[in-house]
């Protein structure tokens, strides 16, 4: 099984590449921004996924390990192809996909080409497990949860969110709501409103 190839971009199709390794021209299917970055006679290197079928051996490939990390899992997923695994790939980044799956975000999910609410719905079951957001992700969204909440109850006090934006740009990153909301006070008490 082929894993990792180096060579020298020799042809470049619509969805793929043909890479020159050592005198052999090797088919490549790409994801968008693998196949974006690409220039001809330039050297390239992919972490290659081979899929054998009953009529053909076909070789997908990224250049970014994270996004092959994610394609390979993808293809654990029943009902999930090479080809949809790449489409889903080309369409959302790893940290952006661990978010929807952490935060159970079936709308996030069927935004992606070739995937239903059934699809969405059987990734979020099989993956969840599987995905877990990094320490920076997850402090990001709890903090994104407190300003969230924070907003709202100084909109219900009347303030526009040109001035609670405007506090807020000066506040920790790591304040609770209750902070963020004593802290945008004082602030805007402060600047007079």
């Amino acid at each position: 099984m082929i894993a990792y190839l180096h060579g020298k971009v020799k042809f470049l199709l619509a969805d793929s590449c043909i890479l020159d390794v050592h005198g052999v021209g090797y088919k490549i299917f790409l994801d968008v921004q693998s196949r974006q970055n690409l220039t001809l006679d330039a050297e390239a290197q992919f972490f290659i996924h081979t899929a054998v079928a009953d009529n053909a051996i076909n070789l997908y490939g990224l250049s970014d390990r994270a996004a092959f990390d994610l394609f390979e899992l993808l293809l654990n997923v029943s009902g999930i192809g090479a080809k949809s695994a790449l489409a889903i790939v080309s369409k959302i980044s790893p940290d952006e996909f661990a978010r929807a799956v952490s935060a159970q975000d079936v709308k996030a999910l069927t935004r992606l080409p070739g995937v239903g609410k059934k699809s969405a719905e059987r990734i979020l079951l099989e993956l969840k497990d599987k995905v877990q957001p990094t320490t920076s992700q997850a402090s990001a969204q709890i903090q994104s949860s407190a300003q969230d909440e924070a907003e709202e109850a100084l909109e219900a006090l009347g303030y526009t969110d040109a001035e609670i934006s405007a506090v807020f740009k000066n506040a920790s990153p790591d304040l609770s709501t209750e902070q963020l909301i004593k802290f945008a006070l004082k602030e805007l008490n402060r600047l007079g409103r």
